[in-house]
């Protein structure tokens, strides 16, 4: 029987600049962990992201990556105490789950692992499908296991609510795994308010995946309250809108992106709406910088700041990215600051 996650001490590396404010080289803090809805699952307030590490070559990827890099900033984030990864099978047809069972292998460290099906792909031309009958559900499933060499997936979330007459059948075949102990919990991603409330008389829903960021807020007006109402626990996606809050960000560097990277497809990386939200950038960076801390880390600490969300997804591609988000772990925003943050999204509307 697998052990349970036992990465509860953060040891936080140095912000850049600290040393010159007297801060020390680490600090070490007693996590607290959140709990996921109704689970027994306690989270760190941030967890691994394993979307960029599925590589290139497919419809969403965001470039080619190493797989070393990807293995050490697996490792480097289990170190100093994140506990959870959220991965799925499409996120480099297959190659992401089989990087984080890479990984995995020789660590010291017991995550939690949660992965996702309905999207699927033709192994011959790469092209992406939707599916969520039980057949395919139950494929999936298998496959994800023994990529992820895993007798049980920690939460099983089913990835986009498509094809929308699958929904059903879909949830009730992962409440079928759950009964097999082939899942622990059931979780939905991208999935609206109508659609959780078809699949709740089937099996209970642990938690919700949706984007949410400063530059996608879409879920505050009915997704985020129902699942607070609910018990349903959130854990937000992109919180710093695929790199776009990062601090880190120019038009050069987009257009120097690989042509199998999506963001260089996305209307948010584009003008008009790039340059609005490079100036949100460097307003986060100008309060991240009162604290030790980058944007990336003021944005995912905006997001944190709701009530319903119970953490978020952070994506990393080497051990240095891992040690500029790390912060996120504690780092939280005071009213004032949180504050001035909304109100200059609201007087510049995307």
């Amino acid at each position: 029987m697998r052990r349970r996650p036992r990465s509860f001490c953060l040891r936080t590396p140095e912000p850049r600049g600290a040393s010159e404010q007297g801060m020390g080289t680490t600090a070490e803090t007693t996590l607290a962990l959140r709990p996921l809805g109704s689970s027994d699952l306690r989270l760190t307030a941030i967890g691994f992201g394993a979307w960029a590490i599925g590589g290139g070559d497919w419809e969403f990827a965001w470039g080619a990556q190493e797989d070393t890099n990807s293995v050490r900033a697996i490792e480097r984030a289990l170190d100093l105490g994140l506990n959870w990864i959220d991965t799925a099978a499409i996120y480099g047809l297959g190659h992401s789950e089989e990087v984080v069972a890479r990984a995995l292998q020789a660590s010291p460290h017991t995550p939690y692992v949660f992965t996702k099906c309905s999207m699927r792909w033709n192994p011959g031309d790469r092209t992406i499908y939707r599916a969520l009958n039980r057949r395919s559900v139950r494929e999936e499933c298998e496959d994800s296991l023994r990529r992820l060499r895993r007798d049980t997936i920690d939460l099983y979330q089913v990835h986009w609510p498509n094809p929308e007459s699958e929904i059903e059948e879909g949830w009730e075949t992962l409440a079928q795994l759950q009964a097999e102990g082939k899942v622990r919990y059931l979780g939905v991603s991208n999935f609206s308010v109508a659609q959780m409330k078809r699949v709740q008389p089937i099996a209970p829903i642990t938690a919700s995946q949706p984007p949410y960021s400063l530059i996608n807020a879409k879920v505050e007006d009915e997704v985020l309250p129902f699942c607070l109402e609910n018990n349903i626990g959130v854990i937000n996606y992109s919180p710093m809108a695929s790199g776009l809050l990062t601090g880190k960000m120019t038009a050069e560097r987009i257009a120097g992106m690989p042509e199998d990277d999506w963001r260089k497809r996305s209307a948010n990386f584009k003008e008009p709406k790039l340059s609005r939200n490079l100036r949100l950038a460097a307003l986060l960076g100008e309060i991240g910088q009162g604290h030790g801390v980058n944007a990336g880390v003021v944005a995912i600490a905006w997001t944190l700041h709701h009530p319903a969300v119970t953490a978020a997804i952070v994506g990393a591609r080497d051990p240095g990215q891992v040690d500029g988000i790390m912060p996120a772990m504690t780092f939280r925003l005071s009213e004032a600051e949180y504050a001035r943050i909304s109100d200059w999204v609201r007087a510049n509307p995307a």
